[in-house]
C-alpha cells in the first residue's frame, strides 16, 4: 500500500511558478514509475510528466520546455517545477506512483493560474 500526498499548489499569475511535491510513504521497496497528472473542469485527466520504468522522463507536449520534473528516491518524493505558468494549465494536479503491480493517487492539489 502506498499514500501519496502533493503539496505546493495554488493562486498564481500568468508567467509565474510554482513547485509542486509528493511524498510517497507506505510499505513498498521501491516505486517504478512515478508522475503528474492534472484535470481541468469538464477535461479528462491528463498526463503532464511522469519518470518511466526505465528512468526516462515523459512530457506532454503542452508543457515542454516550460515544466521539470525531478525526484529524490532517497526521501521517496517528486518534485514538478512549473514555470512560465498560463491560465490553461489551471487545473488539480495529482501525483501518482506504480509499484508491485498497482497504480496509487493522491488527492490533488489545485493550482489556479489567472490572467
Amino acid at each position: 500500500q502506498v499514500q501519496l500526498v502533493e503539496s505546493g499548489g495554488g493562486l498564481v499569475q500568468a508567467g509565474g511558478s510554482l513547485r509542486l511535491s509528493c511524498a510517497a510513504s507506505g510499505s513498498f521497496f521501491s516505486i517504478n514509475v512515478m508522475g503528474w497528472y492534472r484535470q481541468a473542469p469538464g477535461k479528462q485527466r491528463e498526463l503532464v510528466a511522469t519518470f518511466t520504468g526505465g528512468g526516462s522522463t515523459n512530457y506532454a507536449d503542452s508543457v515542454k520546455g516550460r515544466f521539470t520534473i525531478s525526484r529524490d528516491n532517497a526521501k521517496n518524493m517528486v518534485y514538478l517545477q512549473m514555470n512560465s505558468l498560463k491560465p490553461e494549465d489551471t487545473a488539480v494536479y495529482y501525483c501518482n506512483a506504480f509499484t508491485s503491480g498497482y497504480w496509487y493517487w493522491g488527492q490533488g492539489t489545485q493550482v489556479t493560474v489567472s490572467s
